[in-house]
C-alpha cells in the first residue's frame, strides 16, 4: 500500500512540477478524471472541498455520465496539449469509462493533428497516448492495449470497495491538485477516526452513536430518508458522495448469510448546503408529516472571510456570522419548534394559528470543525464510513456488496442492439421496452 502510494505521490509531484509534459512539451494545466461511481463521485467531492488548496494554475476536471454530452463539454475549452487524462476503473472494462476514455483519446488525436502536434501517424497516436493518459487501474493488460503505459497505471486492490476509495490511487488527481504533503493530511485525517473507532467506548463512540442513532430513526420512529445539509459551499458535493456511500452499501433486502432481512435497512440519503435548502425543502422538514432526521454541518473557520457593509454607517458584518446564525437557528427551531400560544402572543389573527405553529421534536446532529482542512474532509468521510459499517453490523447485511447495480448493467447490452436497429433484439423485449424504443427510433435525428 505504502509502495503505491509513493508512487502516486511520485507522479503527481512530477506533474506539479512541471516535470511531467505532454507530446509538445508543454506542461499539464488541466487534468481530466474519467470514472464512474467511486472513481468519481469521491475524487469530485475532495477536489471542490479542498480547493483553496489546489495548486495555482492547475485545474482538475471530471468526466463520469456515459451521456456524451458531459465529455463533449468538458473538454470542449482545453488545450489538449497541456491535458492529462486519469483513467479510473480497476478492471479497465467499466462500460461508461471505457466509453468516455476512447471518446478522450479520439478528441485528443484530432485536435493534436489539427494542431500539427501529431501527423496522424499510428506512431505518433502512441506517443500522444503515452504522455496525456494515465491509468488507475490493476489490469495492466488492458492498460496497455489502450496505449497507456503501464508503467504510469496505479493499482489498488479487490478489497478497496469503490465507494471507499478516494483515499486509494483512486485519488490521484486530488494529490495532483493539492499536492502529496497535503494529501498525507487527508489521510491522517481517516486515521484519526478510524482510531476512535478502535479504541474509544461505546458511550464516546460518535460513529457507533451515530449509527445506533440512525438505525433508531429508521426501525422505531418510521423515518425513510436522512437529509445532510453542510452549511459549507465547498461541501456541496458532500451529500451526493454520501448517497453512493450509504445507500449502495446499505440498501439490502439479503442478510449476509443469504436469509431475508427481518426490519427495514438503509434510508435515502440527501441535501443541499445552507442556506439555499432553506428556501426549497425546509418546510417538509419543520412542518410536514414524515420524520426526516438531518445532519448539519459547518465550520468555524469559513475559507473566504468576506464583509458586507451596507452602507448605513453600521459598519461591515461577518458573512460567515450570518451563514452560521441560520445554521444554529435551523437546528434550534427543529429541536424546539413554536406552540400556539407563542404565535398568538405575536398578535396572529386565530385561523392562521394551526399554519404557524411548529411541532418541533425534530431530531438533528450537528457537527462543526474548526475549518474545512484535508485533515478535517478526511475525519468527515471516515466518520460517515464508519456510521455506515456500525449500521450493516446492527442490520446484518453485508455492507462491502453491490449485487444490485449489476441488473440494470446486464439489461442495457441487451437493449442497445434493439436502439440500433436490431428487429431480433426487439423482438425480445417486452410491450413496454418496445415502445420505448420505437419512439426512440421515430424520433432520433442524426447529421
Amino acid at each position: 500500500v505504502q509502495a503505491e502510494l509513493a508512487k502516486v505521490f511520485a507522479f503527481a509531484e512530477r506533474v506539479r512540477s512541471g516535470e511531467w509534459r505532454g507530446v509538445t512539451g508543454e506542461p499539464v494545466r488541466t487534468v481530466v478524471n474519467i470514472g464512474i461511481g467511486g472513481s468519481d463521485l469521491g475524487p469530485v467531492m475532495a477536489y471542490e472541498a479542498l480547493a483553496p488548496y489546489v495548486q495555482e494554475g492547475l485545474e482538475v476536471r471530471f468526466v463520469s455520465n456515459i451521456d456524451p454530452t458531459d465529455v463533449a463539454r468538458t473538454v470542449a475549452d482545453l488545450d489538449p496539449a497541456t491535458t492529462l487524462f486519469i483513467v479510473a476503473s480497476k478492471t479497465f472494462g467499466t462500460l461508461e469509462t471505457l466509453v468516455n476514455a476512447r471518446l478522450a483519446r479520439a478528441w485528443l488525436w484530432e485536435r493534436l493533428a489539427a494542431s500539427g502536434a501529431i501527423d496522424g501517424t499510428a506512431e505518433s497516436r502512441s506517443a500522444a497516448v503515452a504522455r496525456h493518459f494515465v491509468a488507475v487501474s490493476t489490469a495492466l493488460d488492458k492498460v496497455a492495449a489502450f496505449g497507456i503505459d503501464p508503467a504510469n497505471a496505479f493499482g489498488f486492490w479487490d478489497w478497496v470497495g469503490g465507494r471507499y476509495s478516494v483515499d486509494s490511487a483512486i485519488g490521484t488527481s486530488l494529490a495532483i491538485a493539492i499536492g502529496p504533503e497535503r494529501f498525507r493530511e487527508f489521510l491522517a485525517g481517516f486515521h484519526a477516526v478510524d482510531e476512535h473507532l478502535r479504541a474509544e467506548p461505546f458511550e464516546r463512540n460518535v460513529p457507533v452513536l451515530m449509527g445506533l442513532l440512525n438505525v433508531w430513526y429508521v426501525n422505531f420512529l418510521g423515518a425513510h430518508t436522512h437529509a445532510v445539509l453542510p452549511y459549507a459551499q465547498l461541501l456541496h458535493r458532500f451529500p451526493a458522495y454520501l448517497q453512493q456511500l450509504t445507500m449502495e452499501s446499505n440498501g439490502k433486502s439479503v442478510r449476509w448469510d443469504g436469509t431475508p432481512v427481518t426490519c427495514d435497512t438503509g434510508e435515502v440519503f440527501w441535501g443541499e448546503p445552507g442556506t439555499n435548502g432553506q428556501h426549497a425543502f425546509y418546510q417538509l422538514i419543520h412542518q410536514g408529516t414524515r420524520l426526516v432526521p438531518a445532519d448539519f454541518i459547518a465550520v468555524a473557520t469559513p475559507a473566504y472571510p468576506l464583509q458586507d457593509d451596507r452602507g448605513d454607517g453600521t459598519g461591515p458584518t461577518d458573512v460567515h456570522e450570518l451563514l452560521l446564525a441560520n445554521f444554529v437557528a435551523q437546528t434550534k427551531a427543529l429541536a424546539f419548534g413554536k406552540t400556539a400560544d407563542e404565535v398568538r402572543a405575536e398578535g396572529t389573527p386565530e385561523h392562521l394559528v394551526p399554519a404557524r405553529v411548529f411541532p418541533g421534536n425534530r431530531p438533528t446532529t450537528s457537527i462543526m470543525a474548526p475549518a474545512l482542512t484535508p485533515s478535517v474532509l478526511g475525519q468527515l468521510i471516515a466518520l460517515y464510513e464508519h456510521v455506515t459499517f456500525v449500521q450493516g453490523i446492527v442490520w446484518g447485511i453485508d455492507s462491502f456488496d453491490q449485487w444490485g447495480v449489476e441488473l440494470g448493467k446486464k439489461l442495457a447490452l441487451e437493449v442497445a442492439p434493439a436502439l440500433a436497429g436490431d428487429a431480433a433484439a426487439l423482438a425480445a423485449q417486452d410491450p413496454s421496452t418496445r415502445s420505448l424504443v420505437a419512439y426512440y427510433r421515430a424520433h432520433r435525428r442524426r447529421p
